[in-house]
This record gives structure tokens, sequence and C-alpha cells, in this order.
């Protein structure tokens, strides 16, 4: 049994580095579809930067979940928070006032999440143990 379950762990961690390869290559690929587009326009817009910015996180996400195995809860918070705000940038023209205070009520619920989260991790943290290495 405990060869089967090894063999199982190795099979997840294999298909988990292949998918997390995939993510980097993918993204790296939207980012240099983003500057082919910036270029063609000759011209850079605040939501081009902020989207370069959202691929610059989930490339810093993938690369902190290969180092330390671990996901900080925070960092798809931090993405979500640039999304919106990108969403918002773009699109506010069209927007009637209720979607703008419903998204800019998320970002300020979103941004509250990290500022608890961190505190707890804070204030909170985990006892150490063999396991935690933290």
């Amino acid at each position: 049994m405990g060869k089967i379950r090894r063999n199982g762990i190795k099979s997840i961690k294999l298909v988990e580095h292949l998918v997390l390869a995939l993510i980097a290559i993918a993204t790296m690929v939207a980012i240099g579809q983003e500057i082919v587009h910036i270029i063609d326009v000759r011209m850079v817009a605040l939501a081009d930067l902020l989207l370069l910015f959202i691929y610059l996180e989930v490339l810093a996400m993938v690369s902190n979940y290969i180092e330390s195995g671990k996901l900080p809860v925070r960092m798809p918070v931090y993405i979500a928070i640039v999304a919106l705000a990108r969403y918002l940038i773009l699109d506010m023209k069209s927007m009637d006032d209720w979607r703008i205070a419903a998204i800019s009520l998320s970002t300020i619920v979103l941004a509250g999440t990290v500022i608890v989260i961190r505190w707890g991790q804070l204030k909170l943290p985990y006892p150490k143990t063999p396991d935690n290495d933290d």
C-alpha cells in the first residue's frame, strides 16, 4: 500500500508541475501578445499596463508556488483587485451607477480581506511543526 501511495503522490506532483508549466507558458505568450498589441497601436494605455501587471502577478504566483509549495491566499486577491480596477477603467463610460458602486464596493471588500488575512498571519500564526517550516 505504501508504494502505491508514493506513486500516486508522485503522479499528482508531476501533473501539478506540468499544469504550472502550462500556466507559465500561456502567461508568457499572453504577455508577448499584449506587447505586440502595444507596438501595433503605438500607444500604451493604462488598461494595457494593468493587464501586464495581472500577467506578472500570475507568473509571480506560479514562481512562489514552485519555490515554496504553498500558494498565499493574498496573491489571487491582489490579482482580483487589479482585474476589477482594469474592468472599471475600461468600461466605466458604459456602466450605470449601481454597477460602478458594486465594483467599487467589491474592491474595498477585497482590500479589507487582504488586511484581515495579513493581520491574521501576524497576530495568529500557525504553530511550528516539523511539517510546517515557515
